[in-house]
Formats: C-alpha cells, sequence, structure tokens
C-alpha cells in the first residue's frame, strides 16, 4: 500500500501523538539524527551492487563523527542495546516476584497453593508480606545478565545474519532472520541465567532453605555442587529458546503492522511517546504467545530446581501431560504479557535516550522505496 493511500485512512490514534513539531519526510528528528531513514532489517539495505555503499548503509544514524553519537551497528551500538536490555528485563522481573512466588509454589505443590487468589493468601500466612519478595536479588541479577545478553546479542545476530543472507533474501525472508537472531542470543543469555534461576526457585519453593542469594548459592553449591547450578540448563533453553523466538519474531511481525494498518503515518513520523506506545502494545500481545509456548518447560525447570535428583520423567510422572500445559498457566500468562510489554516499552525507552530509534516498524518494502527514492 503507498504511503500516500495509508496517509487518507482515518487514524484510530489521536493526530497530536503521530504529527511532527516540524516537517519531517525522511528523516528522524525525534532522535536529533540528520540520515535519511531506511529499512527494518539492518543490513536488507546496507549495501549496493558491486561493493558500493550507497546512502542507505546507514539506517537513521549520524556520521560517525559526529561527537556523542552511536553509530549504527557498531561495537558502541550493540553494547547500548545490551545495557538497554539489562536494565529493561532485571528490574521488570523483580517487581513481578509475588506473582512468580505464586506461580512457582502452584507448580510444586498444587495440593496446598491451589489456585491464584488462594495461593497468596497461604504465602501471606506462612512467610508474611516479606515472603512476597523471597528471591528478589538472584531474580535482578539474573535476568539483568540475561537480558544484557538476550537483547545485545539479538541485536548482533540479526545485523550478521541479514548481512549473510543479502539485501534481497534479508527481506524476503525476514521472520526466519528474526527467529534465528533471537534463538542464537538466547543460548548465550541462559549460561549467564541458569545458576540464578536454579538459586531462585529453591529460594522460593523451599520456605526455611535460605534469605537469599549470600546465603543461598552458597548452601546450594555444598549440597550439589557447581554442576548442580546447571542441573536445569537444558530444560532451561526449552523454555527460553522457544519463549524468544515468540517474544521477539512476534513482536517485530506485530509492531510492523501496526504502523501498516493502524497507524496513518510512517514511523519516521511519529512522535517518540507513540513509538514507546506501540513497542508496550506489541510487547505484551507478543508475551501472551510466549507464555503459551514455553509453559510445559517452565513446569520442568520449576520441578527440577525444586527436588534434589529428580528428573524430567519424575516431572512428567507427577505433573502429568495435561498438568505440565496448564497449571498455573493463567498466573503466567498475566505475568509475561506484563513483563513483556514493559521490558519492550523500556528497553525502546533507553535507546530514544541514546538517540537511537526504537525496535521495528518499518516494512523491508518500504526499505526498497526509500532505496529506489535515494538513488533516484
Amino acid at each position: 500500500m503507498a504511503l500516500s493511500d495509508k496517509s487518507s485512512r482515518q487514524s484510530l490514534i489521536p493526530s497530536f501523538l503521530y504529527s511532527s513539531s516540524s516537517t519531517v519526510s525522511t528523516s528522524h528528528k525525534s532522535f536529533g539524527l540528520d540520515r535519511t531513514t531506511i529499512g527494518a532489517v539492518a543490513p536488507a539495505a546496507a549495501s549496493s551492487n558491486n561493493g558500493v555503499s550507497s546512502p542507505t548503509r546507514n539506517f537513521v544514524v549520524p556520521a560517525p563523527s559526529e561527537p556523542g553519537k552511536i553509530e549504527m551497528y557498531s561495537a558502541a551500538y550493540f553494547a547500548a542495546c545490551g545495557v538497554s536490555g539489562g536494565l529493561s528485563t532485571g528490574p521488570t522481573h523483580m517487581a513481578v516476584t509475588p506473582l512468580d512466588l505464586v506461580k512457582c509454589n502452584m507448580q510444586i505443590d498444587p495440593a496446598k497453593y491451589k489456585s491464584i487468589s488462594s495461593g497468596f493468601g497461604v504465602l501471606y500466612k506462612d512467610q508474611g508480606f516479606r515472603g512476597f519478595f523471597r528471591g528478589w536479588v538472584p531474580t535482578l541479577l539474573g535476568y539483568s545478565a540475561q537480558g544484557a545478553c538476550k537483547y545485545g546479542f539479538y541485536e548482533f545476530f540479526k545485523y550478521y545474519y541479514s548481512d549473510l543472507a543479502g539485501p534481497e533474501n534479508a527481506a524476503k525472508y525476514k521472520t526466519l532472520i528474526y527467529l534465528a537472531g533471537s534463538a542464537s542470543a538466547e543460548v548465550i543469555a541462559d549460561v549467564a541465567l541458569c545458576p540464578f534461576e536454579a538459586v531462585k526457585v529453591r529460594v522460593q519453593t523451599q520456605p526455611g532453605f535460605a534469605r537469599g542469594l549470600s546465603d543461598g548459592l552458597p548452601k546450594f553449591v555444598k549440597s550439589e555442587g557447581y554442576g548442580g547450578l546447571y542441573k536445569g540448563m537444558v530444560p532451561l533453553w526449552g523454555r527460553q529458546i522457544p519463549y524468544t523466538m515468540m517474544k521477539f519474531a512476534s513482536f517485530e511481525t506485530i509492531v510492523e503492522n501496526i504502523y501498516k494498518h493502524v497507524i496513518p503515518r510512517p514511523k519516521d513520523q511519529c512522535s517518540n511517546t507513540l513509538q514507546l506506545g506501540v513497542s508496550f502494545a506489541g510487547g505484551y500481545a507478543a508475551g501472551v504467545f510466549c507464555a503459551l509456548v514455553s509453559h510445559p518447560a517452565d513446569n520442568l525447570v520449576s520441578f527440577l530446581n525444586n527436588a534434589k535428583g529428580a528428573t524430567v520423567s519424575d516431572a512428567v510422572n507427577k505433573l502429568g501431560v495435561m498438568g505440565l500445559f496448564t497449571r498455573g498457566l493463567p498466573l503466567r500468562i498475566v505475568m509475561i504479557g506484563t513483563l513483556t510489554g514493559a521490558q519492550w516499552g523500556l528497553y525502546d525507552s533507553c535507546k530514544v535516550l541514546l538517540g537511537l530509534p526504537t525496535t521495528g516498524g518499518v516494512a523491508p518494502a518500504a526499505a526498497s522505496a526509500a532505496t529506489e527514492l535515494a538513488e533516484a
């Protein structure tokens, strides 16, 4: 659909949110940048024939010589994405610690924690108000480390795989690139998360085991050795890799379609407020899909980290196949939807503060059109 057709449609969002404060056609004035706006998949428009760089090489990025600016797809850019990912992921996971506590206990002891509402009551009766935040330190540190690796390496692998595929294939198979990039990033991210997750689950589901990370980690290592910290590595990959693939691929797709079908202006003419609102909405919707895909593995991780010497077959025998898919699912949908929406909103907020564009939202077809205009 041509941009002029989009502009003529009735907006579903108040015009002051997407209208620019000044005339903006192909530059990201909202970010203080003056380069031409090009496609969604980074390198899809990154090079031209015969190895000669075209104006599309810079994706809303200032000249590298400009002081205080981060060059797109440089080491500094990927590091900035990693820091933004850590800042958005750790605090949000810590904020929903009470939900996570009830969910984990519903998975481990369904006879005692029978429902969401009664679960909060049981937890408060047994452990008091402080019990709602038991395990917040390993949660904060573990998911901060995981988030830094997840978002930083996702941006790197998305760029790397797009570059390998070439401009035409990167645009044609963009969803496969999102899936491959996010899966590769999560393999690395979970290595950072796994020890913290093991201690967190033990602290949250075994009252009296430890107060938190400082005493829980040495106690865990003394009991099961350092290898025990990675006992749940494979189930964690089984939970997190599909989760992250769904999280990033569905987010990119949802955001692209919001800008294409809901907002009657190109993304670069939308205000920062609107772009961050789109990031939150796309993230929340993606989070619901994530919860559905990864929930059986989440039950396995909780079961294995709670019981010493437990195996996957033990979990299946005790929980049952239906239990793996449904136990604690409604609460996890609420928790993951909120988490994912907040994470994408915070992640893109950090990027905006650093002078970088928000994630996603420009279809490769638009990139091709922009390339043709730039070369005309």
